[in-house]
């Protein structure tokens, strides 16, 4: 399948990047993740099951999302930053995206 897109995007001109296996420089945000999800979590619970591996990392999950407060969100929780609404600049830009369309 992935061949076929790639000759599907070659023919349509797309050029796509490519980021190396293991290559944390190259995507910073998933490098950043997985080294939290290393510390907080792989590195300090030991799994007996895959039932008890899967509870514990929901729960770490909740916490991540819903308790833990993250930098890049000004110390501000992901939970509470997505349910924010749009500002109003965006909110006018999306309606007059969304009248073009009609």
């Amino acid at each position: 399948m992935a061949k076929v897109v790639g000759d599907w995007l070659g023919r349509a001109g797309v050029k796509t990047l490519h980021i190396e296996f293991g290559s944390l420089w190259e995507d910073g945000y998933i490098g950043s993740f997985n080294g939290r999800l290393r510390d907080e979590l792989l590195n300090v619970e030991v799994f007996d099951t895959l039932l008890e591996a899967e509870v514990m990392c929901e729960q770490w999950r909740r916490h991540y999302n819903a308790v833990r407060p993250h930098s890049s969100l000004g110390y501000e929780l992901p939970a509470s930053e997505a349910m924010l609404p749009w500002p109003s600049a965006s909110s006018a830009l999306l309606q007059e995206a969304m009248a073009g369309l009609t």
